[in-house]
């Protein structure tokens, strides 16, 4: 069967709206020129990709999924193939999308996002956060090509390769009576208020942490927000653990805070780049990886001193 691009474009489109209606007022077509495209198109296959909701929109079927998945990556392919073909062959050009975990992102993606468009002025970046979780099922949908996260909880679908080790610090409040000292037992602050960063995976390793030291933390706080996190440590309302440090001691609202190297030898989280293992990468999703590379190398920006 021959399929057009304009009719995986509806497919598409339709998935990410749930909705016909809100499909077709994106696209600026009727909403029955869809509703017959996509019925069309399951004659064809002899499939259901959508499950009809009456009045609440559509959903994807399971096979649905993983067409929608297909039909992503494939005008992902078109665009580069379009903006390749006007540039007379320059393949650098054009749309990339990246992932990043969020302490990652705030950390590390101002800079590299800044460098990359210097170095590659014709390729654009769009940039999606997320947990772990997010962050895998955005490179298994086709909704991101590559992603800046950590080594945890990587299915076999996704290949993951190692940037850094970011070892576990202490942050406690500029005025905590520990925060002059040159490093810190996890043991000396089981007994005060834990912040948690609460994300998934994230957690489980921050536990392990303790876990390792036969200790057990007193959570006060659980929060998605590293910025949150710095406040209250700053305002004295505990301490709390981070693998990526902060250039600045300042928290958001002037707070400060003091980071402190851990005693015990603790597992450090592994910084990686994900992307799906079945796929190889476009030559502009290649140069964003490449970049990556040289950034977390010895010598590169984000290489320790």
């Amino acid at each position: 069967m021959n399929t057009s691009l304009r009719v995986l474009r509806y497919v598409v489109e339709t998935a990410d709206c749930g909705s016909v209606t809100e499909a077709a007022r994106r696209l600026n077509v009727s909403q029955p020129s869809i509703s017959t495209a996509l019925a069309q198109v399951e004659a064809q296959l002899g499939i259901q990709i959508f499950i009809r909701h009456h009045a609440r929109g559509v959903t994807l079927s399971a096979a649905g999924q993983r067409y929608v998945n297909d039909a992503r990556r494939l005008l992902s392919h078109a665009r580069d193939f379009a903006n390749s073909a006007q540039a007379l062959g320059d393949s650098l050009r054009g749309e990339i999308v990246v992932g990043s975990f969020p302490t990652l992102a705030i950390r590390f993606m101002p800079a590299l996002l800044s460098g990359f468009a210097q170095r590659y002025p014709g390729i654009s970046v769009k940039l999606e956060e997320g947990d772990q979780q997010e962050l895998i099922g955005h490179l298994v949908s086709g909704c991101a090509e590559l992603a800046l996260s950590y080594h945890f909880a990587v299915p076999d679908e996704i290949t993951g390769e190692k940037l850094a080790d970011l070892p576990p610090y202490a942050l406690v409040a500029a005025s905590h009576p520990l925060a002059g000292r040159d490093e810190i037992s996890l043991a000396e602050l089981a007994d005060e208020p834990f912040i948690l960063l609460d994300l998934p995976h994230s957690r489980d390793y921050f536990f392990s942490l303790f876990a390792t030291c036969g200790l057990e933390p007193q959570v006060a706080f659980k929060t998605r927000s590293s910025e949150l996190i710095r406040g209250l440590v700053g305002h004295g309302q505990g301490y709390s653990l981070h693998n990526v440090l902060p250039r600045t001691t300042i928290g958001y609202d002037g707070s400060r805070i003091a980071l402190l190297p851990i005693s015990e030898p603790l597992a450090p989280a592994t910084v990686t780049f994900l992307r799906l293992t079945r796929n190889g990468l476009r030559p502009a999703v290649q140069a964003f990886a490449d970049y990556l590379r040289e950034a977390f190398a010895k010598g590169g920006m984000f290489c320790p001193a």
